[in-house]
């Protein structure tokens, strides 16, 4: 057999290692050198340094060659993001394009029952939605413009402008202690706070419009404590001006709140209507909250301050000429594709009509709605597991002592879901009656048919 000398065997090894890559082959040759004595260990210390040095270096040139910013598109739209993930933006499109028939909102009174009736296409919704986080993954902010508002026939062209709608930043550092400041809808109830992009049915209830205290300027805690147990809770304390959107405050008095939810399951509903994800655990939660405001608003929305039926618009009431009180309890609850909602509503309005200080009548006011949906292909699989059908019951009483006055809905819908909430068919009819003191109840039937698509 013949036997090979240091230097021959030394040349075997080099020409072997040539099929395995020059970073490789030099590791190994350094190591088959340091065993065959060729270098000390000393050289082989400095070599390996000197290697790890160049590795670093290329890792170094490598990452500069790339771009510092990450371009992708996730659920909440196209996202721009930096490596190291301290800074995030998404930006997302909405659309709400809707047909009704015969009624184009919530008929409130007789002649809105006995008017003229309306077929109309309008774009309900026309949004753009920025979000995200700066300096740090907690430190969070998000930003909603609403292009171009449908207004109705007869309104000056600037009930339709676009218009801020949402801006605020959240320190969440800690789940159990948070903050957030701006302008957004108030964490006072679901059905309110659920994006009108994830709805059950094409609008909200005729509960909204009397009990709902909208979009605020102000500063608000919140938390989550002891999740997963028995006792999993959140809880939600702030002030605001109480003047609605992007009003400033006209007097020295504040609007404050304060909500209080259990997760009597030990899971945490988001707010989202529809069991879309089919819950695999039951999940569900139980709230209160309430508040409290002096002003000119007996009413908010979208479009700021307003008033009820029935009181001063806002424009001629005095400073301070509205105490208004309420409170709520709210239930909420999914599980594999069924979905359970309901609010109970009361409202105080005490109307010092001369000015702050003065006497003044007091109007209460109760309203409640409950709703159901249910994915049928849970329980009959040949159904599209895309439909969702679902069931809506309100009604509101805008005057506690007085008889004859009270109004309810009945609302049936059918969802088909392309992509969840972010692309979705929703066709509703509607029953509605409004009580009268003498003869029969006034009725109206509508018809909604939407598509919401987010892109």
């Amino acid at each position: 057999m013949k036997r090979f000398n240091g230097l021959q065997l030394l040349i075997i090894v080099l020409f072997g290692l040539l099929a395995v890559g020059p970073v490789m082959a030099e590791d190994i040759l350094t190591e088959v050198l340091r065993e065959k004595g060729v270098i000390t260990k000393e050289d082989w210390i400095k070599i390996k340094a000197a290697q790890e040095k160049q590795d670093a270096e290329e890792t170094k040139k490598t990452k500069a060659n790339e771009s510092p910013v990450k371009v992708g598109w996730g659920k909440k739209g196209f996202v721009l993001e930096t490596r190291d993930g301290k800074w995030r933006t998404a930006l997302q499109w909405r659309f709400q394009g809707r047909f009704t028939y015969p009624e184009r909102s919530d008929p409130g009174n007789a002649s809105a029952f006995s008017d003229n009736e309306e077929s109309t296409f309008e774009l309900r919704r026309v949004r753009m939605k920025v979000g995200g986080h700066g300096y740090q993954p907690w430190i969070k902010y998000y930003i909603e413009v609403d292009w171009q508002p449908t207004r109705s026939s007869g309104d000056d062209g600037s009930a339709s402008s676009t218009r801020l709608i949402d801006w605020r930043i959240m320190l969440e550092k800690y789940k159990w202690l948070q903050l957030r400041v701006g302008q957004w809808k108030i964490n006072y109830n679901r059905e309110r706070v659920d994006s009108s992009g994830k709805q059950q049915f094409v609008e909200r209830s005729i509960v909204n419009r009397e009990f709902t205290i909208d979009r605020q300027v102000g500063a608000m805690v919140y938390g989550r404590l002891a999740p997963g147990t028995l006792f999993d809770s959140r809880y939600y304390v702030g002030v605001w001006t109480g003047s609605g959107r992007g009003e400033a405050n006209d007097d020295d008095h504040m609007m404050y709140m304060g909500r209080f939810q259990w997760n009597f399951l030990g899971r945490d509903l988001k707010w989202t209507q529809s069991d879309i994800k089919r819950h695999q655990k039951p999940t569900g939660s139980l709230a209160f909250a309430a508040y409290t405001t002096q002003g000119k608003c007996t009413r908010w929305s979208s479009s700021g301050c307003g008033n009820l039926d029935g009181f001063t618009s806002d424009s001629s009431a005095v400073d301070g000429q509205f105490r208004v009180e309420g409170m709520m309890e709210e239930t909420a609850f999914k599980w594999r594709g069924f979905s359970l909602q309901h609010e109970y509503h009361w409202k105080q309005i005490k109307d010092s009509s001369f000015g702050e200080g003065s006497p003044g009548n007091k109007t209460n006011l109760m309203g409640s709605y409950a709703q159901v949906g249910y994915f049928f292909h849970e329980l009959i699989p040949v159904v599209p597991e895309e439909l969702e059908v679902a069931f809506r019951y309100a009604f509101v009483d805008p005057n506690v002592s007085v008889s004859g006055d009270k109004r309810q809905e009945f609302t049936g819908a059918f969802n088909w879901f392309f992509a969840g909430h972010r692309n979705k068919v929703t066709l509703d009819s509607s029953h509605l009656t409004l009580a009268q003191p003498v003869g029969k109840d006034l009725t109206e039937q509508r018809i909604r048919l939407q598509w919401d698509v987010s892109f």
